[in-house]
Order: C-alpha cells, then structure tokens, then sequence
C-alpha cells in the first residue's frame, strides 16, 4: 500500500535527481562556454582596438591635407584676385566658414567692398510681408525700386535691392552712391534682417561670394531653402557669384543649384567650402568666373561634375 510516507520520498528523489543533473550539466558545460564568450569577447576587445586606430589615422591624415591645402594655398592664390572687387554675402547657415573664406580671398589679393551677414529674420517666410514694405521703404533715389520683382515675395524683392547697392550696375544705369548704398543697408541692418558696417561698404562689387551651410530642417525648412535659392538668384543677375557651402544634399544652395540645368550655368558652387581645400577651390572658381565668365561645380560631392577645382590659371 502506497502511502504518504512513500510520495515524499519520491518526491525527495525526483528533485535531488535534477539538482544532481544541473550540477554535473553546468559543470561540464562551464569549460567550453566560459572558453567561447572569452574568445569572442576578446575579439571584440580587438575589433574596437583596430578601429580607434584606424580612425585616429583618419583624423591625422585629415589634418595633414588641411595642413598641405593651406601651404599650397600661399603659392596658388597671391595675385589671383588682384584689382577685384569682391562682397562676401553669408547666409545664417554658413557663418562657422565665412571668416575663413574671406582670409582666402584676401591672400588672393581681392578687394572686399563688403561684409554682409544675412539673418534668421530674413529667411523666415512670416517676414515676407515686412520684407516688401521694406523695399519700398528703404529706397533711395539713386536705389529705386524700379524695375525689380514685383510678384509679391518679400526675400526676392530685398535681395534684388540689396543685390542692386552692392553690385555693378549694368553699363548705361546710373551707379548708386554711396549715400544711398550706406543709407539701404543701414535700414536693412535696424530692422535687424542683417548686419554689417554700411560705412564700410565702400564701393559696389563686381562679384559676389555667397557663404552658405547645411539646409533647413525645422518644419518650415522648404520654404526657408526656396528662399535662399531666391537670395542667389538675384545675385545672380546682377553680378559674377559663387556659393561656398557645405554638403551638397538634403535642398542646400549647393545641391539646390547643381540640380538647375539654367542656375549651373552661371553659378560656381564648391561644395566643401568648410574646410581648407574647399576655401581655396572658392577662391579659384572665383577667379575662373571672372576672367572666363565661366561656372563650374566643384568638392567632393558626388554631384561635383567639374572635379576638384578648377583649371589653375596661368
């Protein structure tokens, strides 16, 4: 007869049984488990070694050709740009690189006649209203507004009058006095859509360097980069321009532009102007603007269909 006595033995059995087994399983799994997460560990440990290394080796030889960009720059550009008269124009999202494009300018031998800095409020599109007032506003009587954009966008018709104070006239238009240049870009600058010394701008441009940066990304970001192409645009028609930006995707100038069949034929773009060779490369495709008028795009991007940069001058 079985009784309770015999069900807790059995019971007892059963899970001394399975300790028993557990004990002798772990035991004799432990050696080549243990073995196995020790060599991958250890592989990865190496891995992670070898890539450090190889991007510290990166990091170096990014600094060396930075460093050989700026050397070679010394030998490139004095003279290049002797006798021109250049502005440098910045848009909000290329301020980290304008100073520097501007240096390479300057070693070229270049006149700046301006440093203008765009701001947020000009690109924004609620400001297109206040814009087109302030076109009216601000012209003077050798700055009128006759003959620009009359459509109804604000950041297009400012940058046609600011294009047409700080750039050549065409031959046969009375040019802008200074007066009047100083006394646009002061109101612009009150108004707080840019900044600069308008008693510095001291005489127009014959071309025109525009500094811009990565693209829009807030939820207003279309009609901020539809903007920006328009501040190009009007340039553009007035004078010889090249965009130095960075990157060359994503709706930037760069990429905005390099996509125009009609906008590429006349605006250099260098798509890597954030670093030394990019701001030497801005300073050639300036110079090819103004003595062959002619365009190119180049950098690193693979839509850069000119290359690297452009043909040396003689």
């Amino acid at each position: 007869m079985i009784n309770f006595r015999y069900h807790v033995v059995s019971l007892t059995a059963v899970f001394l049984a399975l300790a028993i087994g557990l004990v002798v399983g772990t035991a004799a799994l432990n050696g080549p488990v243990a073995d196995s997460l020790e060599g991958q560990v250890t592989g990865l440990r190496k891995d992670n070694q070898h890539w450090r290394q190889t991007v510290s080796n990166m990091e170096k030889q990014l600094a060396l050709e930075e460093e050989f960009a700026e050397a070679t720059s010394q030998l490139l550009l004095p003279n290049t740009l002797t006798g021109r008269r250049v502005v440098v124009l910045s848009l909000p999202n290329g301020r980290d690189h304008t100073e520097a494009v501007l240096k390479k300018l300057q070693l070229a031998g270049a006149t700046i006649t301006g440093q203008v800095e765009l701001q947020d409020k000009f690109i924004n599109p609620d400001n297109n209203s206040n814009l087109l007032e302030l076109a009216v506003t601000a012209a003077r009587p050798t700055a009128q507004t006759t003959g620009l954009p009359g459509n109804g966008h604000g950041v297009e018709t400012s940058s046609a009058l600011l294009a047409s104070v700080l750039l050549d006239r065409a031959q046969g238009v009375a040019p802008v006095s200074d007066a009047d240049r100083r006394a646009v870009l002061a109101a612009y600058n009150n108004a707080g859509y840019l900044t600069t010394d308008s008693n510095k701008v001291t005489a127009s441009a014959e071309a025109v360097v525009v500094v811009s940066g990565q693209p829009y990304v807030d939820k207003d970001s279309d009609r901020r980069d539809e903007s920006v192409v328009k501040i190009a645009e009007q340039f553009d028609r007035t004078g010889s321009i090249v965009v130095a930006g960075n990157g060359s995707v994503g709706g930037n100038l760069v990429g905005v532009v390099r996509g125009d069949p009609v906008l590429a034929q006349t605006i250099s773009t260098v798509d890597n102007a954030n670093t030394v060779q990019g701001q030497v490369v801005t300073t050639l495709a300036l110079v090819q603007q103004l003595t062959e008028k002619k365009a190119g795009q180049y950098g690193v991007g693979d839509n850069a269909a000119s290359g690297l940069l452009p043909r040396l001058p003689q």
